[in-house]
């Protein structure tokens, strides 16, 4: 590991040692349901449909029976819900009818599901099942590239890629949600607030942007 991938993990394992998502949920079909319905939308939002919506839904086995009409009822104050009860109509259905009503826990079965690309998948690896993978969002994008841990990262799967590569296997779940966090509340998208930030001196964008305004 080079030398700023281990200065700012290490400032993250120090200031931000229980990091997680801030999605409730409680088993992994409760988190599925939550990580689709989050794209592009608060997980503040997502918390406050899910509580009804897992009282009402609480299996894939009810979910799937439902119409996409009741569905979308359940969740239209999320972005996107049209699409969204179409996906979790689907991923109910697929759940019950070909993975016995669970989750499964590999890459390649979960983008299988309605819904599921990639990022969520390894969001559902790493979360519900504490396996080493790395869920590339765009916050964990920009921040990544902004602090300068990738280099030239076209698009998620090279930011995934990179970070897989130079942070340490048993760590990459909690990464993930420190760089989620970090971008959520810090390094945020149009006016990083690189006054409260606790890594700036090791960041690219600060020293290459912010200090040269300065200077």
């Amino acid at each position: 590991m080079n030398e700023k991938y281990e200065t700012i993990l290490e400032w993250f394992r120090k200031n931000m040692p229980a990091a997680k998502s801030e999605l409730n949920y409680k088993n992994p079909y409760q988190l599925i349901v939550a990580v689709i319905l989050s794209a592009q939308c608060t997980d503040k939002r997502v918390n406050i449909v899910t509580k009804d919506f897992f009282e009402k839904y609480p299996d894939p086995q009810i979910l799937s029976q439902a119409k996409i009409s009741e569905i979308y009822e359940s969740v239209k104050s999320v972005s996107y819900p049209n699409n969204k009860s179409k996906h979790l109509s689907g991923m109910a259905q697929m759940l019950v009818e070909k993975f016995a009503g669970k989750v499964p826990d590999n890459i390649d079965d979960l983008q299988k599901l309605p819904g599921v690309g990639r990022k969520t998948a390894n969001v559902i690896l790493s979360v519900a099942f504490n396996q080493p993978a790395m869920a590339v969002d765009t916050h964990v994008f920009r921040v990544a590239a902004r602090i300068g841990l990738t280099v030239d990262a076209k698009n998620p799967l090279d930011t995934e890629k990179q970070l897989v590569k130079n942070i340490p296997k048993n760590e990459l779940a909690i990464a993930h949600h420190w760089l989620i966090l970090h971008g959520r509340y810090i390094c945020v998208a149009r006016k990083p607030k690189c006054e409260q930030c606790g890594i700036k001196e090791f960041c690219n964008y600060f020293n290459e942007t912010v200090v040269s305004e300065i200077d």
